[in-house]
């Protein structure tokens, strides 16, 4: 094994996926209320443009796809509110740790797939802008120096539960996919399309949407099958 992948959502980090959606979107559309945007068509655009990176064909970032479609649906001028909607993930975004729960092993999860296979990478679906990820991985005890590379919008091509997400991810750091360990709550995002790339994968069942046929366990579970490697 020469890379460890962690999912953020519901793995790292617990959470049910609809509940933190929805606290999400209320602090989103009372942060941007002021600046003229109305709830629905806000978030039917910021759908519009998710759906956009789900379906990036790996020619543009995930950033560029989100935002011409974003803008499709506000006009071109809503390019000069990007630092809004950054401030937003800089302040009250952070209001929506409180529908999360802890999790005191993610620290030592992560220290213990460093040493099984040297590299850790965060392979959280990159949806949401770099600051967006480094504020969550905050709630549980995580940097962003803890990995080697996290994967964000700004910098990623692909979303899951495209296999070119993670044939990306193992570009980036050098190795095969064959030599991947994608650990993960969803069977079908984090699981079946990381096997799907060639990669080994072990389910958290915590938080599991869905069920793989695959190895799966507790994450009390997975860190020590990760401490046995």
């Amino acid at each position: 094994m020469k890379a460890v992948l962690f999912d953020l959502d519901g793995t790292l980090l617990p959470m049910d996926n609809e509940i933190f959606t929805k606290t999400y979107f209320g602090l989103l559309t009372a942060a941007l209320k002021p600046c003229g945007y109305e709830h629905d068509k806000l978030i039917g655009a910021v759908w519009t443009g998710t759906k956009a990176m789900v379906n990036n064909d790996g020619t543009a970032t995930n950033e560029a796809r989100f935002w011409d479609a974003f803008c499709a649906v506000f006009g071109e001028k809503a390019r000069d509110d990007i630092p809004i909607f950054d401030r937003f993930y800089e302040t009250d975004f952070c209001k929506a740790r409180e529908v999360t729960g802890s999790n005191p092993l993610a620290k030592e999860a992560v220290k213990a797939a460093g040493f099984a296979a040297g590299k850790v990478i965060l392979a959280t679906n990159p949806i949401f802008p770099r600051t967006a990820v480094i504020n969550r991985l905050g709630w549980v005890g995580l940097k962003e120096t803890d990995f080697d590379f996290i994967t964000t919008y700004e910098t990623s091509h692909y979303c899951k539960p495209n296999p070119l997400y993670y044939i990306e991810i193992a570009e980036k750091a050098g190795v095969s996919p064959e030599d991947c360990l994608m650990i993960g709550n969803d069977a079908h995002e984090d699981i079946e399309a990381s096997v799907s790339a060639g990669m080994k994968a072990y389910q958290v069942t915590d938080c599991a949407i869905g069920r793989s046929d695959g190895v799966s366990g507790s994450f009390s579970d997975m860190t020590a099958y990760l401490k046995g490697l």
